[in-house]
């Protein structure tokens, strides 16, 4: 109900833990998770003009297994790049991650990651005109593997990648449908 959002807006944030990356937080009854480090992330899905996607997959600490996704990352989070704007951090992580460089990227939509658990809200980019620089890979911190898969052969791509164990990140689906709609 109606009275029930207003009460909710106007309970006071309680502070449970913080860590160097994350906080928990208490409202209510409701516990949640909020970055501390960061004002922002993105998802970029990769399309090539040979009509591909590039997706990478990494080992994710907190699900202990390998998941495949598309490049992603956070604005604000490193001094060096903290005036940058949304779409350029997509470009650079999209270079960073894939080895690859966008000359058009192309908003889609901003959504939040898991509403009931935390406060996230990540900005999907559709990066195109691609060129590749590098065999991509991350940053030192990172050990991320590409994957350069033809949409026509996704989702039997999809299914293998899990038959060997591997996590699928829905997002990957949610952004190709945002930019078949673009």
């Amino acid at each position: 109900s109606l009275a029930l959002d207003m009460d909710q807006k106007a309970m006071k944030t309680k502070l449970l833990s913080e860590g160097t990356f994350l906080g928990l937080y208490a409202r209510g009854h409701w516990e949640y998770a909020a970055r501390t480090n960061c004002t922002g992330a993105v998802g970029i899905l990769p399309i090539t003009d040979d009509h591909e996607i590039i997706l990478v997959e990494q080992f994710r600490i907190p699900l202990q297994a390998y998941v495949i996704e598309i490049p992603a990352g956070l604005a604000g989070d490193e001094a060096e790049f903290s005036d940058e704007s949304l779409a350029q951090t997509a470009a650079r992580e999209l270079l960073e991650e894939t080895g690859y460089r966008a000359a058009k990227i192309t908003p889609l939509m901003s959504s939040p990651t898991s509403p009931g658990m935390t406060t996230e809200m990540v900005s999907f980019f559709a990066a195109t005109e691609l060129t590749q620089e590098h065999s991509g890979g991350g940053t030192e911190q990172e050990d991320i593997v590409v994957h350069r898969v033809p949409i026509a052969g996704l989702d039997a791509w999809i299914h293998r990648q899990q038959a060997n164990d591997r996590l699928v990140d829905v997002k990957i689906h949610a952004c190709l449908y945002l930019a078949s709609q673009q």
